[in-house]
């Protein structure tokens, strides 16, 4: 949720106040999904450890209740490798959002000087191995 942070631009003029930028964009959603199927595949894995220790023998004499649970493993699979997708596409459009140049070009007061040049990159090793893990 970008736009909730704010930055206050100060400007060349010493008696005008200093203006407010907003950063532009939402990307929770991919990281909502992320998480949210971690904690049902965790809970899933919880309950299915419960049924393969404690209810053995309906397990083995049931032929159903596996092919279930193959089904819904593969599902969970499948989520598991479109939410991961989905937290990288995220993560790139967060680089993509808080890209020095893409806030020096919405900083009015670097369009009439040309004082203004980023000095560092953000760090994103800890996010880029958030994804990769």
């Amino acid at each position: 949720r970008l736009y909730r942070i704010s930055f206050e631009i100060p400007t060349c003029n010493s008696g005008s106040e200093a203006h407010t930028l907003h950063l532009v964009g939402d990307f929770s959603a991919p990281a909502e999904f992320f998480v949210t199927l971690g904690v049902f595949s965790f809970l899933y894995s919880m309950a299915a450890l419960v049924l393969y220790l404690r209810f053995h023998s309906l397990y083995t004499e049931n032929t159903k209740l596996p092919f279930t649970d193959f089904c819904v493993t593969v599902c969970f699979a499948f989520f598991w490798l479109v939410a991961a997708a989905a937290w990288g596409k995220g993560l790139s459009d967060v680089k993509a959002a808080t890209r020095p140049s893409v806030l020096m070009a919405a900083i009015t007061t670097c369009h009439v000087t040309d004082n203004c040049s980023p000095s560092t990159t953000p760090a994103m090793g800890l996010a880029n191995i958030s994804v990769v893990r």
